[in-house]
């Protein structure tokens, strides 16, 4: 998948937005780009070059929602994706588009290739 601009607000414990997971490149919150291959999810910060990944096998849903770790995306929908690392129920937003249609479009991607891999 080519890589497109997006955001990355942060990543919560147990989808609590006041418990935030702070680990490495999970810390801080940016602008970047987002692609996926065939391992999993990617998002590389562009002001830290922080590179993120979340593993296809670990991901045990996929949802949109408004809000997410405390922030509110100014009317963006936020592609919640919700895995484990750790023993840690995890819950990492992205905003892949402002338009509802292409966020639906990478959801759907995303999930695709989650069936494909079990």
């Amino acid at each position: 998948m080519e890589k497109n601009k997006g955001a990355y607000l942060g990543t919560e414990i147990n989808q609590k937005w006041w418990k935030r997971y702070t680990k490495l490149e999970f810390f801080s919150r940016g602008n970047g780009e987002y692609w996926l291959d065939d391992n999993g999810l990617y998002f590389l910060k562009f002001f830290t070059r922080a590179n993120i990944f979340i593993p296809f096998d670990s991901i045990i849903e996929v949802k949109i929602g408004t809000w997410h770790s405390g922030r509110w995306a100014l009317g963006a929908k936020i592609l919640k994706v919700v895995w484990v690392k750790d023993g840690l129920m995890l819950s990492s937003g992205f905003i892949v588009s402002k338009q509802e249609d292409q966020l639906n479009k990478f959801k759907s991607l995303l999930l695709s290739n989650l069936k494909n891999k079990n």
